[in-house]
């Protein structure tokens, strides 16, 4: 399995199964699914990477609702 991001972006959905191809701006995250084998699954609560990849998209969506 890829990865599979999915970003509407100028009101179509694109998806993305690379992190890096990414666009910079785009409307709203709709799906983060990256492609993580168990043996790379970090059972400790130790810092995860695609936690924190996800967080840094979030930031960027231009049509985040505020809080």
């Amino acid at each position: 399995m890829a990865h599979e991001f999915v970003l509407l972006i100028n009101g179509e959905l694109k998806t993305f199964t690379e992190y890096d191809d990414i666009p910079e701006q785009f409307d709203n995250v709709i799906k983060f699914l990256p492609d993580v084998p168990h043996e790379e699954v970090d059972h400790s609560g130790e810092h995860n990477i695609w936690n924190d990849r996800l967080q840094e998209l979030i930031k960027r969506e231009t049509n985040a609702r505020s809080m």
